[in-house]
């Protein structure tokens, strides 16, 4: 593991032991004596994805003082009074820049979960935390977001600040089950990887709220952009339905093009010619109504964040009422096929994406503290992100809860219906 890249700004007192957390779902970590206590800023800490990361940091790192950052004071104290005595609350407004750095002038790492990141048109926290020389991670699902952090990359290196963007469970944890698929497959066959494919399921909202309902409509609005055989290619959102195989505890359901960020940072990075992502959700109906928004709704609408928000509220009593009918399973897949016919997966699946976000989220913030980020704007399958070295261990912490977490494997091994060709041979 590289050794710490950050001068961090609080001083650093010698924590208790560590051991396995009793009555968590974590095992507890055990942080370099220098970066323990340090202090770490969640924006969007009221929110569910927040909130969520907050939590996992508490329980991951009791020593950890927590900044829950937010514009309602009372939610924030709501908060805090959960977190516990290693924790405080900040009132500050993303969009202000001076609000922004007041915020950050103390802290060591801020986490940037206040979305949606869609359709912003700068990159203020980054901004702010080059500004206040503060270390860095997104949970950015926006493409366009996305490629516009990366190019703050030479003024992080030059302020010796390291920075992830695309860090939470999906792009986050997914792009790094695919940088290790593709590095097993480079190391262990003799064919290249052709295509690489993100797939994805949620339960209804996952139970994280109104932000990932604004995310999912804003998402509606952009063509997909995907890469067959090296080419770029547009395509019509929430179309080109697959039905994947998500194995045990989710089985098969149906997903659907969107424009995601992994896609193009997957093949720019890991080099592979062909990638694409789907996503699908559950009731059934949730899929068919995201189809007749993406043929009804004028594209114009769905890229207006302020009308956005305006449905959202609309929609949002009944879909937490169907919510809680529909639980909040989710699951990832990630399929790598290579030239000599090497087919292998990765497979992520969890009871409750708002406890499993929170997790991953948390598990980047670790790594960052831990010195496995070198300075830069970097994705998370990036080895100047998350260094090859500390990978396994970034989806060890990611995957605690899991009820199904598989990495490398064949498809057939974890299909709940396989294909035997005879002999015993399946694919």
């Amino acid at each position: 593991m590289a050794p710490s890249l950050l001068h961090f700004k609080t001083a650093a007192v010698a924590g208790a032991s560590v051991t396995a957390a009793e009555n968590d779902n974590v095992s507890r970590v055990q942080l370099p004596e220098k970066t323990r206590n340090s202090r770490v800023l969640v924006l969007g800490g009221t929110g569910r994805v927040g909130g969520s990361t907050a939590t996992a940091l508490s329980k991951f790192s009791p020593d950890l003082r927590i900044v829950v950052g937010g514009r309602k004071r009372e939610k924030g104290e709501a908060m805090v009074a959960k977190l516990g005595k290693n924790s405080e609350f900040v009132e500050v407004n993303i969009d202000n820049e001076d609000s922004l750095e007041a915020a950050l002038s103390d802290v060591d790492l801020v986490v940037h979960a206040a979305g949606p990141f869609q359709q912003a048109e700068k990159c203020t926290v980054l901004e702010a935390a080059l500004e206040t020389k503060t270390a860095y991670l997104d949970v950015c699902d926006d493409t366009s977001y996305a490629i516009r952090a990366k190019s703050f990359k030479d003024r992080a290196v030059d302020a010796n600040i390291p920075a992830i963007t695309t860090g939470g469970i999906y792009p986050g944890v997914s792009n790094v089950m695919a940088a290790e698929l593709v590095r097993a497959a480079r190391s262990e066959s003799k064919g290249e990887p052709e295509r690489l494919r993100f797939s994805y399921y949620t339960a209804g909202t996952g139970g994280a709220g109104p932000t990932i309902l604004a995310t999912s409509f804003l998402l509606l609005g952009e063509e997909v952009v995907a890469y067959n055989k090296g080419q770029k290619i547009k395509l019509k959102p929430f179309t080109g339905m697959l039905n994947v195989d998500f194995g045990k505890g989710i089985g098969k359901r149906d997903v659907y093009l969107l424009n995601l960020p992994e896609v193009w940072s997957a093949h720019e990075v890991l080099e592979v010619p062909t990638v694409s992502a789907r996503f699908g959700t559950a009731p059934f109906f949730w899929n068919w109504g995201m189809e007749a928004m993406t043929n009804l709704l004028p594209v114009e609408f769905l890229r207006d964040r302020s009308k956005v928000q305006e449905l959202v509220q609309l929609f949002d009593p009944l879909v937490r009422a169907v919510d809680g009918i529909a639980g909040e399973r989710m699951s990832m897949r990630v399929d790598l096929e290579c030239s000599d016919g090497r087919s292998t997966l990765a497979l992520f699946s969890h009871r409750r994406l708002s406890v499993s976000v929170g997790t991953a989220t948390a598990a980047f913030a670790l790594a960052i503290l831990e010195g496995s980020t070198h300075p830069g704007v970097w994705f998370p399958e990036e080895p100047e992100g998350i260094v090859i070295e500390a990978r396994e261990v970034l989806l060890k912490r990611a995957a605690q809860g899991t009820i199904n977490f598989i990495m490398n494997k064949p498809p057939w091994m974890v299909e709940t219906d396989p294909k035997e060709l005879g002999l015993g041979i399946y694919v």
